[in-house]
């Protein structure tokens, strides 16, 4: 692993990076995705799962991301190639899974664009909004807009939808604008684009928590129901959106730290980027939740109630259905339903040109070619590839590939591999050493055993748990074929798109580069003395016991006490066949003397061995709960005791979190000299 001595663009200010990457991180799925999960599973105690995933998961991650981003001072393809030659696939993988949800991404900024457009028609014209309606007419009235109206109605330029088109280009437009002169432009958009929704948040749980009837919206947000701690898939869907929501394995956070300056901090700004974006989701939440109780509480009042749950529903149908319901219920509702989707816009724009920038720096890395050449070229691919989304089945392609990229093979998979690539193939003590000569805090060598160890097998026992739910689905004639044994275009699209973009990723590292020779020639020799060889090779060893004694029980899942038996020995050969070979590269992997091949095969086998293992215990566990399942929770139309210490404690975690970030910050520039320098800081 090298250091990259020559001079790069960097940020203008640590604040600027800051807003950027939590501009990133913090997108329309915080305002959908994580409310809706946490009233789905679980209320209150839903948090639990959560903060352990941000805390132990997410904020790592970050670390690691950031730490071999402003090393290399590359964009993630070149970056990884700079970690191990090998390993440039990596990088590729997620920087195309990126670019497919650019593809994406900007139609729904279109719709949100020619929401903003109604609002400011009914404003201007005095109008109702074109989807009020009071009670279960207004619910029809908003679905019917969104679904039929607008998306299958109006004037139609062939095969596309005429006014999602022009919105889509104008998306485009507005991306290439914040982008096309580099991060130091982005860090000065981001200081509008990113603080402008907090404060329209702020102003939206203010108004909701003061409408009659919002503690009953707070009660389905809170109320904690215990029962839902013992579901595999509580845990699952906490984990995963944690993934999720902070952008990781794209790519982003790892361009956007290349371009930081050789003094900025790595550690304290994952930290704060970590929990601002969970402030933001949770406080999204209580805005959004306060609003519909409201709702319900004003349709009940005139005879027409509509229950909540009824109105509550995931993705798009609860950003262009449930919301502007709700928000057509207030005085004003014009107004507040500008500010809202402004707000989406704002949202929406920074994570958008995000990942266009991680997609455009990896080019450019690679190739050499001019930034003002490729980002028009990329742009005008990005709206040619995109046009399948305005036609009329577009928003059904557009959740069944978003599906895929979230899913199986998606970007949690890819976290799985750049975790175990970083970890077993290349020199992780670096990294770390690296993070803490900068930050305003150090990580210590519990930060290796959760890369090298601990982060994997959580996500490689979510990918062996969507593999088995994907072939379960497919034996029920639910996903690649029906029961009929018809072919499913959509998921057969997605599905090539996912080998697609592997197949790619593989080509694109295959592809020499301007960079290779240059490499070759900075390339450090290293001298082996003592490479541990033989316990490397018993560490292999007992993961391929591990792994013989799992088949039988992974083609039998129906466990017995034999078969527990079996289980419970393969569980403890991987385990410990990981700790012999996380201990040997801890030990020996240090740049002088390194541990044999062998080592590294048998932690990743054990990883393998492990994950599997607890896939089995999981499903069977599951399968329990599903018997024992009681009935749903009754909400009261207050806030329980229970519901206000979550509430307290989640602000305070969140307060003193910050807090602490910022205080350690503003320690560390009392102390050191400013962090914007010219001069290069070699490698120690």
């Amino acid at each position: 692993m090298q250091l990259l001595e020559e001079q790069r663009e960097t940020w203008g200010t640590r604040g600027g990076f800051v807003l950027a990457a939590i501009g990133s991180a913090v997108g329309l799925g915080n305002l959908w995705g994580f409310p809706y999960k946490l009233y789905s599973y679980g209320g209150g105690a839903f948090l639990i799962p959560y903060i352990i995933a941000m805390f132990c998961i997410g904020i790592p991650l970050l670390i690691l991301e950031f730490s071999l981003g402003h090393f290399t001072q590359r964009a993630a393809p070149d970056a990884f190639r700079r970690a191990n030659k090998r390993l440039e696939f990596v990088g590729w993988w997620g920087i195309i899974l990126g670019f497919v949800i650019i593809t994406y991404y900007p139609t729904i900024l279109a719709y949100c664009f020619s929401y903003m457009g109604d609002s400011l028609a009914a404003i201007f014209t005095g109008a109702a909004l074109p989807w009020a309606g009071e009670g279960a007419e207004g619910v029809r009235n908003a679905s019917k807009y969104f679904f039929e109206d607008y998306l299958a109605g109006g004037e139609y330029i062939g095969p596309f939808r005429g006014e999602i088109l022009f919105m889509l280009i104008l998306a485009w437009i507005l991306m290439y604008f914040c982008i096309f002169r580099g991060v130091k432009l982005v860090g000065k958009i981001v200081w509008l684009t990113v603080p402008l929704p907090w404060i329209m948040l702020l102003i939206l749980a203010i108004r909701g928590l003061t409408l009659e009837g919002s503690m009953k919206g707070l009660a389905f947000y809170l109320d904690p129901d215990w029962t839902q701690l013992a579901k595999p898939s509580t845990w699952r869907f906490a984990f995963g959106q944690v993934f999720f929501s902070l952008s990781l394995a794209f790519g982003v956070m790892l361009t956007y730290a290349s371009f930081l300056h050789r003094k900025s901090d790595i550690n304290n700004n994952a930290a704060i980027i970590g929990i601002a974006d969970f402030a933001t989701s949770f406080i999204g939440g209580i805005a959004i939740f306060a609003t519909i109780g409201g709702m319900a509480h004003v349709t009940s009042q005139a005879g027409q109630p509509v229950p909540v749950n009824e109105v509550i529903k995931g993705g798009p149908g609860l950003a262009f259905v449930a919301f502007p319901y709700a928000l057509a219920q207030l005085p004003g509702a014009a107004w507040w339903s500008l500010i809202f989707f402004f707000m989406l816009i704002t949202l929406g724009i920074d994570s958008a040109f995000s990942i266009t920038e991680s997609v455009l720096a990896g080019i450019v890395d690679k190739t050499g070619w001019r930034r003002d050449i490729v980002l028009p070229v990329m742009s005008l691919v990005g709206i040619g590839t995109g046009l399948m989304y305005v036609t009329i089945d577009g928003l059904s392609f557009l959740g069944t590939i978003d599906g895929f990229v979230n899913g199986t093979w998606g970007i949690a998979f890819i976290g799985l591999i750049e975790c175990v690539a970083l970890g077993w193939f290349s020199r992780l003590d670096v990294l770390r050493d690296h993070a803490n000569e900068r930050s305003d805090w150090r990580l210590g060598r519990w930060w290796n055993l959760l890369i090298r160890v601990m982060i994997p097998v959580v996500l490689g026992t979510l990918f062996f748990w969507s593999l088995y739910d994907n072939v379960q689905e497919y034996n029920a004639g639910k996903f690649l074929r029906d029961i009929n044994g018809q072919w499913i275009i959509n998921d057969c699209v997605g599905m090539g798109i996912m080998v697609l973009a592997c197949v790619l990723a593989v080509t694109m590292s295959l592809i020499r580069s301007p960079h290779d020779k240059t490499e070759k020639q900075a390339r450090q020799q290293r001298i082996e003395i003592a490479s541990a060889r033989s316990w490397g090779i018993a560490g292999f060893v007992l993961a391929c016991l591990a792994g013989l004694i799992f088949i039988p029980i992974f083609l039998f899942v129906n466990t017995n006490a034999k078969e527990e038996a079996f289980l419970f020995a393969s569980f403890l050969l991987g385990a410990a066949s990981l700790l012999m070979c996380h201990g040997l590269l801890e030990r020996f992997d240090n740049g002088v003397s390194r541990p044999s091949g062998f080592a590294r095969l048998g932690g990743v086998m054990a990883i393998v061995d492990i994950s599997v293992c607890l896939l089995v215990i999981l499903v069977a566990l599951s399968g329990k709960v599903a018997d024992t399942q009681k009935t749903p929770v009754e909400h009261a139309d207050h806030l329980s005791q229970t519901s206000y210490i979550i509430l307290g404690v989640v602000f305070v975690l969140i307060v003193f979190g910050l807090g602490w970030c910022f205080w350690k910050a503003i320690g560390a520039v009392a102390k050191n000299e400013p962090e914007q320098q010219s001069e290069e800081e070699p490698l120690s």
